[in-house]
């Protein structure tokens, strides 16, 4: 299957082939839902994909590499190196980093987005907790949002200008839902991805967060601060969805699919009375398989042939999608 996709995105340097394999590897690994969205893609979207999901994994796994003998400096240290390599266009033998310096070129995503998801790695290693909306909304440009602007050059637009902000969102609503199902385990990363003021308007704060950690179950306090956080998100989604009309056809069934079922987590966690602690709320395997295999009848449908097309290579669709920011330069759910 991959060499099918590496075929059609015209990847043929065997080096190249296979630093896009281990990008799927990557993905198929620790990105279940995130990956069986991809599926959904034209094959020759689907490298691109994994290249920059592997790239974001190479940072988050930095970050999160548990070794006591890695101190902050060092993990800071190797979150530069990483930067200085890809702005330097220095894969340095990783391929990793080969694939997505290709993916880079081939669909002239700028590099500025870049910067910003390491600025915003480089958060992690020194800031636990959010005083405001304003400070989170920065962090989570950087983490969230410019992955949903990377990805539209290969998604493909009818309109990249009017279509980026909705990008934007939709990688903003994924990354609150993990800071909602993921609040047990930000814990005890000494993490908390929640607004500070807005849970203190709950009579919550990290206290009391690691009370409910420590004896494994919620407090009403907790349950309405969760659950209006769970409500503004879901105002994110209902926005971000406004903007899927704007991506190309063949990329409408993926989209639509990943945020379909993401934003079910967010079903789940209400079902649970927003119970996070001692718990993750997943969306299971059949219901995956089922909007799965929903999505990929869409998919079907909308890349039928129908009648003479142009061919779809890389660089036509860089050339179809090339994002309005050129000129200027977790962690999944399952």
């Amino acid at each position: 299957m991959m060499r099918t996709e590496l075929d059609a995105a015209g990847i043929t340097e065997p080096e190249l082939r296979r630093s896009y394999r281990i990008c799927r590897e990557l993905n198929a690994r620790h990105g279940k839902t995130f990956f069986l969205a991809t599926r959904l893609l034209a094959p020759d979207q689907r490298p691109a994909v994994h290249a920059l999901y592997g790239f974001a994994r190479r940072a988050d796994d930095i970050l999160d590499d548990f070794r006591p003998q890695l101190s902050t400096t060092e993990r800071a240290a190797r979150l530069n190196a990483l930067a200085r390599q890809f702005e330097a266009g220095d894969t340095g033998g990783d391929p990793v980093l080969a694939a997505v310096l290709h993916t880079a070129q081939t669909y002239r995503i700028p590099g500025h987005l870049f910067s910003a998801f390491l600025a915003s790695m480089r958060l992690d290693l020194s800031v636990t907790d959010y005083p405001d909306r304003a400070a989170l909304d920065r962090y989570v440009y950087g983490s969230a949002e410019v992955i949903g602007l990377q990805l539209l050059p290969v998604l493909g637009a009818t309109d990249t200008a009017a279509a980026a902000p909705y990008a934007a969102a939709l990688g903003k609503a994924f990354q609150l839902t993990n800071f909602l199902r993921d609040v047990d385990e930000d814990l005890a990363r000494d993490r908390v991805y929640l607004p500070a003021d807005e849970l203190a308007a709950h009579g919550v704060d990290r206290e009391l967060l690691l009370w409910c950690r420590r004896h494994r179950r919620g407090e009403p306090r907790v349950r309405r601060a969760l659950a209006a956080q769970h409500a503004i998100t879901r105002k994110i989604y209902a926005h971000a969805r406004e903007g899927i009309a704007l991506l190309a056809p063949r990329s409408r069934p993926c989209v639509t699919t990943a945020a379909t079922l993401y934003a079910e987590i967010l079903d789940r966690i209400e079902a649970a009375d927003f119970e996070v602690f001692g718990r993750r709320a997943r969306v299971g395997t059949g219901r995956r398989l089922q909007v799965g295999a929903a999505g990929q009848l869409r998919a079907w449908w909308a890349r039928r042939p129908a009648g003479p097309t142009r061919p779809n290579t890389p660089r036509a669709a860089a050339h179809d999608s090339v994002s309005p920011l050129d000129s200027t330069d977790s962690r999944e759910p399952t």
